[in-house]
């Protein structure tokens, strides 16, 4: 299966790059520098460098995929996250690729429920950008109308994938550490592209 992996360098996309190849699956990593890269060399991967601004380098990307993982990252910055995420979205129809599965965040729609009160203030002040690009992003996913399942991931933390963090919890989940682990939330995403499980659904996952 051709897999092709948006936010390839950034600190969930990598290890999505290691466990998908370790698992068999032909990848082709979207990136706009490739040096990110360098240090992962496969026959099975392949490195294309573009702009998620420009409609005409995704469109390219994607064609010949069977899939799609989104995991692209901007920091507090602006709209990388929605603004890119609705040019994949485009590309992908254009394409006739029907398969996405992206990473957004714990805290969001009836997920709002599971924050405690730092992640509601840090939310609400420090990250009001991030937390607004990721609510953009989710309505195109929403109104895609693609097989798309959202994954809305807790604070990321270092370590092995463990598999043992909770999956599909709702808002009133009490034990919450509201943490998990980069390399679990890489395991969740790629576990998606071969159930359907939660097609059409956004699923929290924490730990």
């Amino acid at each position: 299966m051709k897999l092709i992996i948006f936010g390839a360098t950034g600190s969930v996309g990598t290890h999505l790059v290691q466990q998908a190849l370790q698992q068999g699956y032909t990848i082709t990593a979207f990136t706009r520098n490739t040096d990110k890269l360098s240090a992962i060399s496969h026959e099975r991967l392949s490195v294309f460098k573009g702009d998620l601004f420009n409609p005409a380098d995704v469109d390219r990307a994607i064609a010949g995929q069977d899939a799609v993982l989104c995991v692209i990252g901007d920091g507090n910055k602006g709209t990388v996250r929605s603004q890119g995420t609705k040019n994949i979205i485009a590309a992908m129809k254009n394409n006739g690729v029907k398969r996405l599965v992206c990473e957004t965040t714990l805290g969001l729609g009836d997920s709002k429920g599971n924050l405690n009160l730092m992640w509601k203030i840090i939310f609400g002040i420090f990250l009001r950008k991030a937390f607004k690009d990721h609510e953009m992003q989710e309505q195109h996913v929403f109104g895609s109308r693609l097989d798309y399942t959202i994954v809305r991931p807790s604070a990321f933390t270092d370590g092995n994938v463990t598999g043992a963090y909770k999956v599909g919890f709702d808002s009133r989940a009490k034990g919450l550490t509201l943490k998990i682990a980069r390399a679990d939330v890489a395991d969740f995403i790629l576990k998606q592209v071969n159930t359907d499980r939660y097609l059409n659904r956004a699923v929290s996952i924490s730990n």
